[in-house]
């Protein structure tokens, strides 16, 4: 295909989806490798993408391999992301070129795999949480680079809200700045991850695939740029109890500062912890999180097209 280069590879399967108007949905990479323990990390990436699959769409897994972005990736490239034997580097989007350049094997943040969709021409992308202004950001100006992306790229980005570690109204405010449209779907106020609510009403409502198709096709025929966040709460009875997440995010929060853990370290250090001191709980809702993401992602990509 045209947009094949020396520096991406879009598998033979995608690249037949794309040129044929079939609906894709790309899937991020780094919560294979960096969210999720082994095997549990193998076992939700490959029931994301029969989840795709079953609901009339291809799954495109996005990562970084021997000098190229991957948009679609094999068995074996799987199974070196999920590997806790391989050494598999956390890339964004200031990482990807030196990552490309190296050759090493790299898993995608929400950054990189909107770059990817842009690329490729995939408008719809599942991830768990999305990136965003980290707690303490006016003395660290610790802002993920999640946020550029979504003003830069014209892809559908469904997830369960922001990041529970974030400073969730911090990061509304951002993406209200860059011009990013935040959804709620089926909700009025942005989904804190883990648990359904927030308390931080949101200026739109979809309650339908279409709806959203809609809120996509407006946004991008006038020229528009940019993402649209389009915020599923956890299905109910997977939703964590929120004191206890509360209390596992600032612990881990100061255990990593005690640490010195910076940058995109922290992440998946807090969210190791959470897991821990949950007992794993966390771990199950991400999991259901992101499977429900699947289901919606595959359902607007549908609309969309249609």
């Amino acid at each position: 295909m045209s947009y094949l280069s020396k520096y991406l590879c879009v598998s033979d399967e995608i690249a037949k989806a794309l040129s044929s108007g079939s609906p894709v949905v790309a899937l991020e990479s780094t919560i294979i490798s960096h969210g999720m323990p082994y095997p549990q990390n193998l076992e939700c990436a490959q029931n994301l993408s029969q989840i795709i699959s079953s609901h009339g769409c291809t799954p495109a897994l996005v990562a970084v391999d021997c000098g190229k972005l991957h948009v679609g990736v094999d068995q074996n490239l799987l199974e070196k992301l999920a590997s806790e034997d391989h050494s598999v580097s956390k890339v964004s989007r200031r990482d990807l070129p030196i990552v490309l350049a190296s050759g090493e094997t790299g898993a995608t943040t929400v950054s990189v795999t909107l770059i990817a969709c842009q690329l490729a021409g995939i408008k719809v992308f599942v991830t768990g949480g999305i990136g965003g202004v980290h707690r303490g950001a006016e003395n660290t100006f610790d802002i993920s680079a999640d946020m550029e992306a979504l003003a830069l790229c014209d892809v559908a980005v469904v997830s369960a809200g922001v990041k529970a570690i974030l400073d969730l109204e911090k990061t509304i405010e951002v993406l209200e700045t860059k011009g990013v449209p935040v959804v709620g779907y089926g909700t009025d106020e942005l989904p804190a991850f883990y648990t359904r609510t927030s308390g931080l009403k949101l200026v739109a409502r979809a309650d339908t695939p279409d709806e959203v198709a809609n809120i996509m096709k407006a946004k991008w025929s006038l020229g528009l740029r940019g993402s649209i966040v389009v915020a599923n709460p956890i299905p109910e009875e997977h939703e964590a109890e929120a004191a206890q997440i509360k209390n596992a995010i600032n612990e881990g929060l100061i255990l990593a500062n005690s640490l010195n853990v910076k940058g995109k370290d922290v992440t998946p250090f807090v969210l190791a912890h959470v897991a821990k001191s949950t007992s794993n709980s966390s771990l199950k809702a991400n999991i259901a999180l992101v499977e429900n993401n699947a289901r919606v992602g595959a359902e607007i990509a549908k609309a969309y097209g249609a």
